[in-house]
């Protein structure tokens, strides 16, 4: 099923006949509708989504764009899920090394333009990346964020063509709290240090107590999200 009129009234039906299921229903639904045409993205800043959906369908693609720029406990964090969960985890990387950007661009782009830094290290790869699948799985939840609030369980993403589901959208920060504890999911380790939403190391600190959490994501700008969820 690859007609983009099809997949288009497929997420529709879909996004309202699933909205209120079980996240794992949802990720069944996935797995009867796509085969192993969908795949997972994350961020590595927990491996909730990656059980959740392995567990459904184990040797899942789980996709982890590595821009050049992650924190060393991101990293740590990925190979410790691949090593851990029934997945094929699969690193994205984009199409120039951060020394070859550097020279094309000048350095520090992501500071004089952090748009179009992630666009050319998180948003283009995913998507050449995406160009092989019909459907992709997302954690994003409508607790993250204002932009959020609306997430649909499953949606059409027309930028892509693909249908993009997020079976975890309607959990609480409680939810996945309790999801962590009660399957030991790894984390990653900046959770526990002050760091609620992680991106990349230049872009991304601690917030304190009682600020919003993600204060930290390109602070100091107007920007709120890299691109990839438009």
């Amino acid at each position: 099923m690859t007609a983009t009129v099809n997949l288009e009234q497929l997420a529709r039906r879909a996004g309202r006949e699933l909205d209120a299921a079980p996240a794992q229903e949802i990720v069944r639904w996935a797995v009867q509708t796509f085969g192993a045409r969908f795949a997972v993205a994350t961020s590595m800043q927990d491996a909730v989504l990656v059980h959740l959906v392995s567990r459904v369908a184990p040797g899942v693609d789980v996709l982890f764009l590595d821009t050049g720029y992650h924190f060393a406990e991101t990293l740590g964090t990925r190979d410790a899920v691949a090593a851990t969960y029934d997945v094929n985890l699969i690193t994205v990387t984009p199409r120039q090394t951060v020394a070859e950007q550097d020279a094309s661009y000048g350095p520090q782009l992501h500071d004089r333009d952090p748009d179009w830094c992630c666009w050319l290290r998180k948003v283009a790869p995913l998507d050449r990346t995406l160009a092989h699948y019909d459907a992709w799985i997302t954690g994003l939840r409508r607790a993250e964020a204002p932009t959020r609030a609306s997430t649909p369980v499953v949606s059409y993403d027309a930028q892509r063509g693909k249908v993009k589901i997020s079976p975890i959208a309607a959990w609480s920060d409680a939810d996945v709290e309790d999801y962590i504890a009660t399957h030991g999911i790894l984390i990653n380790p900046l959770l526990t240090v002050g760091y609620p939403s992680i991106g990349c190391a230049p872009c991304t600190r601690a917030v304190a107590v009682g600020e919003d959490p993600r204060a930290g994501r390109w602070a100091g700008s107007a920007k709120t999200e890299c691109g990839i969820h438009r």
